[in-house]
């Protein structure tokens, strides 16, 4: 039945507008600072992709460039999840690797002092 679905009847306009909103609720949650729920639209939206693709609703050059976005996605929320545990001094973590990346991403003016 799923598999029916994936490459039958899956609504390509449904999917192609539930990749959008994932992508933008993302990016709101990121503002947010909340990477992990962030991270659940990101995989969200790459499942939007993923049907689209087996439908073969999206072109080659399509293709690319909503890999892209969620390649960007991705990146964005990663490093949002790397600044939230980094303000928080990454509880646990042990003390001396702590210390040493919020050095590293204080160099590199990443993190709030």
């Amino acid at each position: 039945e799923q598999s029916a679905y994936n490459f039958e009847h899956s609504d390509a306009d449904f999917l192609f507008q539930a990749f959008t909103a994932h992508e933008k609720e993302a990016n709101y949650l990121m503002t947010k600072q909340l990477a992990l729920p962030a991270y659940e639209q990101v995989l969200k939206a790459a499942h939007s992709f993923n049907l689209l693709d087996a439908r073969g609703s999206i072109s080659i050059t399509e293709r690319a460039e909503y890999i892209g976005r969620i390649r960007n996605l991705a990146r964005n929320v990663a490093s949002s999840y790397l600044l939230s545990r980094a303000n928080l001094g990454f509880p646990l973590a042990d003390k001396n690797h702590a210390k040493e990346t919020i050095d590293q991403l204080n160099a590199k003016k990443t993190i709030k002092s």
